[in-house]
């Protein structure tokens, strides 16, 4: 399992948040990236998990999913349209400079 935090975006992000974290060096996947456009939420888990990988969502229909046990290697949710683009980036920085994988295993942080 990598040291650090990686994170996984899911298709409500704007592609600037991936962007952006690439450029203070953090590896990011999207949801184009991962062929996982339209997809169900579920399976954005089920390729995340594995990877270690964070999910960022703007998407509250995945805080059901903490809420009903389903396990996750953590997910930060940011309500759509409450913070700006520089906000949520630095925000995902902070968890990446603050937290390690284990400690995110199954966890939720509000932006």
């Amino acid at each position: 399992m990598p040291r650090t935090i990686r994170y996984h975006l899911d298709e409500h992000c704007p592609r600037a948040v991936a962007s952006g974290l690439r450029r203070h060096g953090i590896d990011v996947t999207t949801a184009a990236e991962a062929g996982l456009l339209g997809a169900m939420d579920e399976r954005h888990v089920a390729f995340a998990l594995p990877q270690g990988r964070v999910i960022f969502t703007q998407d509250d229909d995945f805080l059901s999913l903490n809420a009903r046990g389903i396990p996750h290697a953590g997910i930060v949710y940011c309500h759509q349209h409450t913070r700006s683009i520089g906000e949520v980036i630095a925000g995902l920085v902070l968890i990446w400079e603050v937290y390690d994988p284990p400690e995110m295993a199954n966890r939720v942080e509000d932006l």
